[in-house]
């Protein structure tokens, strides 16, 4: 009888113990992964070389390219929003993302044939159409595709894997134009061949995630359907406090293409551009699924309070540094503020918001980070043809600071606490 008890209590402990192990990461999760990991190393191609070809190809100045990268990330954080809301209304949300990444993928390479800044600025544009077309239903459907615990390592890993698409596409760019001395237009072109195996992998490995209601819900004239068509309906105070302060932030994060511009003054050679920018990335990848994590246990709002005021301190680093080994150190601290905040942020909207409007709310966010990108640019652009590079960079700091004690007044949600819809 003892022997019998003792043997039961050993699988009693046994259940409870795989009880408590985090669930494992869905194939949606993974597949999703994996497209935004080739995806960006398709992007990150092109992406550290782009400012430096328009200002030494093309010859424009730091103003225009901040007009043009707060011009694109504008464009994207529109169709965010809309896209975000359409895909809490159909029951699909892979088409949006699906076509997204379609329209991304034939156009990006297109660069290679721009002979003016301003085709560019359309090429990058239309490139930022297809992200703002599949961004929002896409992280909607990680989302749902995810267990409530473990909702920011997933955002998390998500972000660290396209983070590492971001390391890659660097690191392959330095060595075709180191060991083959190929042209930046050739380049270019050579970006198409990893977007369109993102493509295919999103064709055939990622689903979408069934949500029951969502037919009924969009019945015309029910209660549940005048809410839903309403982009700001259902939504907490809250989630709007949290708003204000993402775009105040965001007001003072301008491009980082400026980043690579104030390490080429510190004396970083044109050809390690792309390293450069892959040691930020490696940095990203190698502390976004932790910070998730971290988020899970800890809360949103201390990963993000850090994540800022970290912001802030190399910003004015970079405002007052002078010497080559500074860019160096500050792209790969630069890199935790991005580990720490990437994916806590997307899973505190979530958090924030009841379960049918995932998609409206992360398209809010969305436009609210787009909303300041233009003008955060532009900004940073004119302060630094005025006034200097450390003029500019201090200002970015500033912003942050600011945002930071913004966010130390918005209240933590528990995480699991409630069930997501």
């Amino acid at each position: 009888m003892l022997d019998a008890d003792r043997r039961v209590g050993d699988k009693n402990a046994k259940a409870g113990a795989a009880s408590t192990k985090r669930p494992r990461l869905s194939r949606n999760v993974l597949a999703l992964s994996a497209v935004s990991l080739l995806n960006d190393v398709s992007t990150e191609m092109i992406y550290p070389l782009l400012p430096l070809f328009l200002s030494s190809v093309l010859g424009v100045s730091a103003g225009f390219v901040g007009a043009i990268e707060g011009a694109a990330e504008s464009t994207a954080a529109l169709l965010k929003l809309a896209s975000g809301w359409w895909s809490d209304r159909v029951a699909r949300r892979k088409p949006l993302v699906v076509l997204g990444y379609g329209l991304a993928s034939v156009v990006r390479p297109l660069v290679a044939i721009a002979q003016s800044a301003t085709q560019v600025l359309l090429i990058r544009m239309t490139d930022r159409v297809g992200k703002g077309v599949r961004t929002t239903p896409r992280d909607a459907l990680l989302a749902e595709s995810t267990d409530i615990t473990s909702r920011g390592r997933a955002f998390g890993f998500h972000a660290a894997a396209d983070n590492f698409g971001a390391v890659l596409g660097p690191l392959l760019a330095f060595g075709i134009l180191a060991l083959w001395h190929t042209s930046l237009r050739l380049l270019f072109w050579l970006s198409a061949i990893p977007a369109a195996i993102a493509f295919i992998v999103l064709v055939v490995f990622v689903t979408d995630v069934p949500r029951h209601g969502v037919s009924d819900a969009s019945a015309p004239g029910t209660a549940t359907s005048a809410s839903r068509m309403r982009l700001g309906g259902g939504m907490p105070a809250r989630f709007w406090a949290y708003l204000g302060v993402v775009l105040l932030f965001t007001l003072g994060n301008s491009t980082d293409a400026f980043l690579l511009l104030r390490a080429r003054q510190l004396g970083v050679p044109v050809v390690l551009a792309p390293v450069l920018w892959a040691v930020l990335n490696l940095v990203k990848s190698a502390t976004g699924t932790y910070g998730g994590a971290l988020s899970d246990r800890v809360g949103r709002r201390p990963l993000i309070i850090g994540g800022w005021t970290l912001y802030a301190a190399v910003y004015a680093a970079f405002a007052l540094a002078t010497e080559t080994w500074a860019a160096w150190a500050l792209f790969a601290v630069y890199g935790v503020f991005y580990g720490m905040t990437e994916g806590t942020e997307k899973a505190f909207v979530v958090d924030l918001v009841p379960g049918m409007r995932k998609g409206t709310a992360l398209g809010w966010y969305n436009l609210a980070i787009g909303l300041g990108a233009l003008p955060a640019s532009l900004a940073f652009g004119m302060v630094w043809d005025r006034f200097g590079a450390p003029a500019a960079f201090l200002m970015g700091a500033g912003l942050a600071v600011a945002a930071t004690v913004g966010m130390m007044l918005v209240g933590e949600t528990v995480v699991g606490a409630r069930a997501s819809a």
